[in-house]
């Protein structure tokens, strides 16, 4: 991957003086639309070989209460770190987001969609942190807990896009519709069953729990993208669940394992060629082959 290597620190360099009139000019527009924190997002994400580095984005979220004094501005936008239970910060708030998410900001939204948040990356790129194509840097909690065969995607520097990314190039707006089709088809149910009903017949005891409110069947590919490439089937406490905790569950039980699948395909089947077709597919926005799909 010698080339990859002299790629990234050229382009990058490139990328940055080309791009530099950018900089001031989201820095200003955020400190004018989203005031009270600091432009720049940085986070310690884990790079290659499981080691911690500082990722740099431009914010586009709100920022949190501090908790105590010590705390510094950074911190409190997270999402930082992958808990146990809740998987949220000690703010309370979830490592995952969503499209609708009220602490993105509006203006936030629109970086995040086009991919300008990303830009300050090419300094991690230049520096050799990342590289343009690999696995999205993790917070701590996912990546650094993989386990097996998996762990091959540590070989690799987090990239500034790549397979996954392409795939999930929408993934905030993919995990709030997933959410929103969940509720609409729970809702669907309990309007069918009834109060009264609820406990028996085709809502009887041995359906209440499963998918959305109908059978394991019923937890279909309708709730996922239109690239979904498997069955699943929902928690049993899903009317339990909030909407983050839903979102979570999607990001950590679907999403996820399919990103490591795609980011150890890529691990094993790297090409340069294809490293330059997803970098201008990300840019122009079309579609690749990679891995037996178009992504």
């Amino acid at each position: 991957m010698v080339l990859k290597w002299i790629f990234d620190r050229v382009v990058s360099f490139i990328g940055i003086v080309c791009l530099c009139w950018i900089f001031p000019i989201v820095a200003i527009l955020i400190k004018i639309k989203m005031p009270g924190g600091p432009v720049l997002f940085c986070q310690k994400r884990v790079g290659k070989n499981g080691k911690l580095f500082t990722c740099h984005k431009f914010r586009s979220m709100t920022v949190a209460p501090k908790v105590n004094s010590n705390e510094n501005e950074n911190d409190n936008e997270k999402p930082l770190e992958k808990k146990a239970v809740g998987n949220e910060n000690s703010n309370g708030w979830s490592t995952v987001s969503v499209a609708g998410d009220s602490r993105i900001t509006p203006f936030g939204a629109k970086l995040r969609h086009y991919k300008i948040d990303e830009l300050p990356e090419l300094w991690d790129v230049l520096i050799g942190n990342m590289s343009f194509v690999g696995p999205r840097p993790d917070v701590p909690g996912y990546a650094d807990q993989l386990q097996g065969d998996d762990r091959k995607v540590l070989k690799l520097r987090p990239g500034i896009t790549g397979p996954a990314t392409l795939k999930y190039r929408l993934e905030d707006e993919m995990i709030a519709e997933f959410v929103r089709k969940v509720r609409l088809k729970d809702n669907e149910n309990e309007k069918a069953c009834g109060h009264e009903n609820e406990n028996e017949g085709a809502c009887g005891n041995e359906n209440e729990n499963e998918g959305a409110g109908g059978n394991e069947n019923e937890n279909e590919k309708a709730f996922g993208n239109d690239n979904e490439n498997e069955n699943f089937v929902l928690p049993e406490n899903v009317r339990e669940m909030t909407d983050q905790e839903l979102a979570v569950w999607y990001n950590d039980n679907i999403i996820y394992p399919d990103k490591v699948r795609l980011n150890k395909y890529y691990y094993e089947h790297y090409s340069f060629i294809k490293d330059i077709q997803m970098i201008f597919a990300t840019v122009l926005g079309f579609k690749v082959d990679f891995a037996g799909e178009r992504i």
